[in-house]
């Protein structure tokens, strides 16, 4: 392998750029989350870790019952469509997990404002008075043009950001499509950027459909060929949201002791994500597996 290459093993990158102490950001909304990163930095034993993310799905349920984490950074947080993150929940209830929470505008607005190198930014006024009151970090400050006070917040500038993609070239130019997140906001708020992508693929397939580039190769440090890296949830166009994955957590997730079960079973007890999907098993593979379904094609006038 050329020591200039971007690409390498999840288990390298997560050893390389992933630290003790480290502000994570795993990005995705309900879709391409990067579960099988969470995985390995479980298996790897990374401690202390503030874990940032809007909407934290089940990876940071696995992460806090691992011990992996000191602090939440969230908005919203829940098992999609069926209930309460129950360790999450738990360890802040009892005072073991620090916690900040914001609405999901807030904490999009931390990530953009990191995006661009600012110490704030600021918001409209909302309804989640209650946040204002229990988390410090959110204020209102007078509107210099003397409109009404705005709510302002501050950046978030991560050491990591963890990303999915459908498909990356091995320079980390990367494309994304469905239901798009925070994923670029986080990727230029951070430090330092881990990919994970369906597939790595030749530049020129990049540069056919430029508009889907979402996060460009320059302030890209790990590109990791991880197919099936986001089940339980999913990847347009690659496989479907695992839902009864979800709706079984729920049940798993009400003991702690059930929880890392869990892990040993299908995280220490695995050594990559390809081990996992196997694991799996071919029914419920069969399960996911989506139909072929194009967009049409688009002409951009080059011969």
């Amino acid at each position: 392998m050329s020591k200039t290459t971007k690409l390498m093993t999840l288990k390298k990158a997560i050893a390389d750029y992933v630290c003790d102490g480290d502000i994570v950001y795993a990005a995705g909304f309900t879709h391409l989350i990067p579960f099988a990163a969470g995985h390995e930095i479980i298996r790897q034993g990374r401690r202390n870790l503030t874990l940032a993310r809007a909407t934290p799905d089940l990876i940071y349920d696995q992460l806090v019952a691992a011990g992996c984490a000191r602090k939440v950074i969230f908005s919203y947080m829940g098992n999609p469509g069926v209930g309460s993150l129950r360790i999450v929940r738990a360890a802040i209830e009892k005072g073991e997990l620090e916690w900040e929470e914001y609405s999901h505008f807030g904490m999009i607005t931390r990530l953009q404002a990191g995006a661009s190198g600012l110490p704030f930014l600021p918001m409209n006024q909302t309804g989640a008075e209650d946040l204002e009151k229990v988390n410090p970090q959110i204020k209102r400050i007078q509107d210099p043009y003397g409109g009404k006070d705005v709510i302002v917040v501050p950046a978030l500038n991560p050491h990591v950001a963890i990303v999915h993609v459908q498909r990356a070239d091995k320079n980390g130019n990367a494309q994304l499509w469905g239901i798009i997140g925070e994923q670029k906001e986080a990727a230029f708020a951070a430090g330092k950027v881990i990919l994970t992508a369906e597939e790595i693929v030749d530049e020129s397939v990049i540069r056919s459909d430029p508009n889907r580039t979402m996060i460009p190769a320059n302030i890209v440090d790990a590109v990791c060929h991880v197919p099936f890296a986001c089940h339980p949830s999913y990847a347009q166009g690659y496989y479907d949201r695992d839902n009864d994955f979800y709706i079984s957590w729920d049940k798993t997730s009400e003991s702690i002791d059930s929880v890392k079960a869990y892990l040993e079973n299908w995280v220490y007890g695995v050594k990559d994500r390809t081990a996992y999907w196997k694991k799996l098993g071919e029914k419920t593979q069969k399960r996911l597996r989506v139909k072929v379904h194009y967009s049409e094609r688009v002409n951009y006038g080059r011969y």
